[in-house]
Formats: structure tokens, C-alpha cells, sequence
């Protein structure tokens, strides 16, 4: 079946962190201003679209995700024209806007809950979700996702109301149409200021099982949310309503965020017939489930297996064919650096194998995401205490986990927060080599330097953004699996009207057997070493080669 095409498939787009990415009036905060100075430099990267973490007006208890006025510009950040003259600009220059769009939940200093907790009566109550506690305790036993119950009791009426994330970020009640209103309300006012899109926090949670039953008991005794807030029963009806009311009526990206998406799930939201949303994020890939073991809930000392990795992103492409979009990503906000997770942040490794999980993601099949930073292999930071955390679920995993139940030393908490820890992509992009630039190598790693090394990691993502712009085989191509039991090389080739496209990317510091490339008759598109070793790929050696006429069965029948 033939491929739909679009912009936003075509596109690469590009994640900006606006509190952590660039500093325009020296207080240490990043801003809009800031941003819109950067945009030669993203123009020079060559990314078409920028997406935006939250800017609106926001108390900050967890970094901007907990939204209390819509419509207005953090102040932090700068003001409603500051945001104004950065879309000017960024459009004049060829790239589009995607704002994230946090519609789960609002702040506790949101307008709507101010009102809403003053009386059962209220005629904003049911805006959110009120329940009587259950034998003196909470509704029912979920956890919230940052650590202890999704419950919090009000005083001033003696109800719970849920917050499936921090206490301060109450979930919306999307039964009532009066919510839904107000959210068709306020995205239309994005889209009539001519943004490109929107980015769909835990748009997954939005309907839940009206029942609120117990969940399933975990290890620290509280009940598991998941089989009654993702995916619930009305999800993909208030989507379409959505859709209807608001997406179809101007030309957007759209991805929704959700965790905990199965496949089957994920043709519904991102089917093709467009009644939905564009893509999905699933996260099967950087969560627990892809090998890495845990210590305790999410956190852990140890690294992805390149075994697992590569069964769920071959799953995803393979399954999705013809019916669904992907997205492809190793970093954001909410994930360690992947140099560090995935690849090797010694210095002797760091900038091979950066370009080596840079191609191997940008040739797979779906849109890709650079985070801010990952173009210049930015590595994860070193939590020396407590102190240095930022990200209320770090401060919430350590008064759970350390303090009340004493599950964890604190020095084994620091390490998991080393390795998993979302402050890890929260440090400040590296400018340049002055003190403020970053850290903590950011003499090292900055885009200053990289931009005038032409074997930079930041010249290696250009090379790859230009090439997928070129190539409508990168974009379209049917993916098929190779080498899939290879325990050192991911590799797949790319086919779409007689063009085949090789690409194999060794994830070890080791020299490892491969006959792939041998007999086979083409043009190398890219790869992080000048040199190759018959028979082998070097550590961490990424190579691409678009083939001159058909794949020699031989030589991949020799590689298996």
C-alpha cells in the first residue's frame, strides 16, 4: 500500500527545553528571546520544526507541566510578544512551532481549580475529579507517578481529588463536555496565532474508568492506575471530537504522548485515515522493559541490551507498516542523554558512538526528534547529593524510597539518578567554552566548537537531517529487519520502488564480524568512520549505503 505523504512525515524536528536552552537577559533562566536569537543556528542544523516544553504561565512544580493560565506566557520566559516575534522569526527562516499541549491536567493555580475546590456546588467542581474517600483513606489505592497516592485531601470539603502526577497537577474531568469546550477553545486560540501543531502531554490518561476500582498491588503497595487511566474507554472518542472540532480544520503536526501504548493501541490514535493524531511516543525502548533491570520502581544502574532495543524498535516499525506513523527518538526532556544510556560517554567513545545511535534512529521509518543538545552529544551530569536535583520526581523517588521506606542507600539512589535521572537532560545546553555556558563538560562539548570541527557530532546530525531531506527512500521506505540476532549489530535496509538502502550500526566498543557489506554494489551516504575493515564494522562504526540495483540475497543470506 502506498505511502501517504505529508510534511510532518518529511519533517525533522527539533526539542527545545526554553528554561535550560539559551539565557537571552542574563538571569540564568533560559527564554523566548533566547530562543529566537538561536534560530540561525537551528536554520544551520537544518531542522524544520521546533517543539516547545511548555511556555505558558506556570507555578513550576514540575517544570511548566503543571499549567496554570492557557493563555499567557511564563514569566520566566518573557511575555505573549516575545513569543510573537519568535514564531515571526522562526517561520521567516522556514521553520514551524509545535507548542506541547498539557491537557491531563492544570496547576492547583489554575483558575478552573481555584473555583472548583471552594464548595461541592461550585459550578467549576466538575472541571476535576472529587471523590469521598473509602473507610477514612483515598478513593481507591493508585500511586501517582511521582510517588506516594494520586489522592489529595481538601479540607474545605472533605473531598480527594486526583492527580495522577504531582499534587500541584490535578487532573481535568473529561466526561464533562464543558472541560472539553474549554480545551478545543484554547488550542484554536494557538492555531489562529499560526503555530504548526501540537505535542500531546499524557494525552493517553485523559479518560479514565469511571469506576476508580482498586489497581494492582505493587512491590511498595500501592495500586497500579494503568489499566483504568491509559488508553481508557473514551480516549479515542474525545480524540476524534477533537480532531473534528479543532485539527482538521488547519494543516498540523500532531503527536501524543503515551505511555504505555500497546501497538494495536497506537493504530487507533495515529491511524492513517487521519480522524486522530499523527503519531504516537511510545516508550517501551527507554523504559525497563527493554532489559536494563531495576533496582527499584524506574530507577537503575544498568544499560539497555541491544537485544531488547532492537526487537521493540523493529516491532514498532515492522507492525506499524501501512498503518500507522512512527516516531523516532532516543532523547527528551524526560529521558537521560543517550550518548550515556545507550551508547558510551568515555571520551575515547563518545563522539563515535553518538553518530553511530544518531544514523542508526535517523534511517528508520518515521518522523525524528533531536533534543536539544543530543546534536552536540551532550552526556548525562553527576548528582553529587540531593542538592543538585531539581525534578520533583527525583526529590519524591528519595523521600519514598530512602527516607520512609529505606528501601535504597543514598548513594545507590545518587547512581540510579546518574544513569536514569530527567535533570540529566535539564542542564544547560553548551554554548560555547565560557564559564556559563553549561556543564559539566561543557570546555569539551559545546556547539561553538563543534560548528567549526567538521568531524563534530553537530556536523554528523546536519549530514543526516540533509540526507533524509534528499532521500524519499529514508522517509517512505518499507523497513525490513536484518541480522536480528546478531548480539552486536543493528541492522535493516530501507526498500521503496526498486532503491534498497544498508544500514548496519555496531552498538559495542569491540570489533565485531560482519559480511553484510560485502558484494554489494552502491554509494556510501554516510558513516563515522573514513575507513572500513573488510568483513568487520569498527567499534561503534555506523554505515549507510544506498545500493545500485537489487540486494544481493548472498550477502545477506552470509550476514545471518
Amino acid at each position: 500500500m502506498a505511502e501517504t505523504h505529508a510534511w510532518w512525515k518529511e519533517a525533522v524536528i527539533y526539542q527545545i527545553y526554553p528554561r535550560s536552552f539559551m539565557d537571552a537577559n542574563g538571569d540564568g533562566i533560559g527564554d523566548l528571546a533566547g530562543i529566537t536569537q538561536r534560530i540561525p543556528y537551528l536554520s544551520k542544523l537544518g531542522v524544520d520544526v521546533v517543539w516547545l516544553s511548555p511556555v505558558y504561565a506556570s507555578p513550576n512544580d514540575d517544570n511548566g507541566y503543571d499549567i496554570s493560565d492557557y493563555r499567557a506566557i511564563m514569566k520566566d520566559f518573557g511575555t505573549m510578544e516575545d513569543f510573537d516575534t519568535l514564531l515571526a522569526a522562526a517561520h521567516k527562516a522556514g521553520i514551524k512551532i509545535v507548542m506541547d499541549l498539557v491537557v491531563n491536567h492544570t496547576s492547583d493555580e489554575h483558575a478552573w481549580f481555584i473555583e472548583s475546590r471552594k464548595s461541592c456546588t461550585n459550578p467549576y467542581r466538575d472541571y476535576y475529579i472529587w471523590r469521598d474517600g473509602k473507610d477514612g483513606k483515598e478513593p481507591n489505592n493508585w500511586e501517582s507517578c511521582f510517588s506516594g497516592p494520586a489522592w489529595q485531601y481538601d479540607e474545605a470539603t472533605g473531598q480527594y481529588y486526583l492527580h495522577l502526577f504531582s499534587k500541584k497537577q490535578v487532573d481535568l474531568n473529561w466526561e464533562n463536555p464543558r472541560v472539553r469546550d474549554e480545551v478545543y477553545d484554547l488550542m484554536t486560540f494557538w492555531c489562529d496565532k499560526g503555530i504548526d501543531g501540537f505535542r500531546m502531554d499524557v494525552i493517553s490518561m485523559i479518560s479514565k474508568d469511571q469506576r476508580f476500582p482498586d489497581g494492582p498491588v505493587k512491590p511498595d503497595g500501592y495500586g497500579d492506575f494503568s489499566p483504568y487511566c491509559i488508553s481508557g474507554p473514551r480516549v479515542h472518542e474525545f480524540l476524534q471530537e477533537m480532531n473534528q472540532r479543532v485539527l482538521s480544520k488547519y494543516d498540523l503536526l500532531t503527536v501524543g504522548e503515551a505511555a504505555g501504548v500497546t501497538i494495536d493501541e497506537a493504530k487507533k490514535y495515529a491511524r492513517s485515515d487521519g480522524k486522530e493524531l499523527g503519531m504516537v511516543f511510545q516508550f517501551e525502548h527507554v523504559g525497563s522493559g527493554n532489559g536494563k533491570g531495576s533496582i527499584v520502581e524506574k530507577w537503575t544502574t544498568g544499560k539497555p541490551k541491544l537485544r531488547n532495543v532492537r526487537a521493540i524498535l523493529n516491532k514498532w516499525q515492522t507492525e506499524l507498516e501501512g498503518c500507522a506513523w512512527n516516531s523516532l527518538y532516543w532523547d527528551n526532556h524526560d529521558q537521560p542523554r543517550c550518548v550515556s544510556m545507550f551508547g558510551n560517554d568515555a571520551p575515547e567513545y563518545r563522539v563515535r558512538s553518538a553518530k553511530m545511535l544518531a544514523t542508526c534512529l535517523h534511517m528508520m521509518k518515521g518522523t525524528p526528534y533531536i533534543y536539544q543538545g543530543e546534536e552536540l552529544g551532550m552526556t548525562n551530569t553527576h548528582f553529587k547529593g540531593l542538592d543538585d536535583c531539581r525534578d520533583v520526581e527525583e526529590k519524591n523517588a528519595w523521600q519514598q524510597f530512602v527516607v520512609d521506606q529505606k528501601r535504597v542507600s543514598p548513594e545507590t539512589m545518587l547512581a540510579c539518578f546518574d544513569n536514569m535521572a530527567r535533570d540529566n537532560a535539564r542542564t544547560p545546553m553548551q554554548w560555547d567554552a565560557s564559564k556559563n555556558a553549561g556543564f559539566p563538560n561543557y570546555t569539551e562539548i559545546n556547539a561553538a566548537s563543534e560548528i567549526s570541527d567538521p568531524d563534530s557530532v553537530f556536523h554528523y546530525y546536519q549530514k543526516l537531517i540533509k540526507l533524509r531531506h534528499e532521500h524519499e527512500i529514508i522517509v517512505y521506505g518499507r523497513f525490513v529487519p536484518l541480522l536480528e540476532d546478531d548480539s552486536s549489530i543493528y541492522a535493516y535496509a530501507r526498500e521503496q520502488g526498486g532503491q534498497k538502502l544498508l544500514v548496519a550500526c555496531n552498538w559495542t566498543k569491540d570489533e565485531a564480524p560482519c559480511t553484510l557489506f560485502e558484494g554489494v554494489n552502491g554509494t556510501e551516504l554516510i558513516s563515522n568512520y573514513k575507513e572500513h575493515k573488510k568483513g568487520a564494522l569498527q567499534p561503534y562504526e555506523a554505515r549507510v549505503i544506498l545500493l545500485k540495483g537489487s540486494l544481493s540475497e548472498g550477502a545477506v543470506g552470509a550476514a545471518d
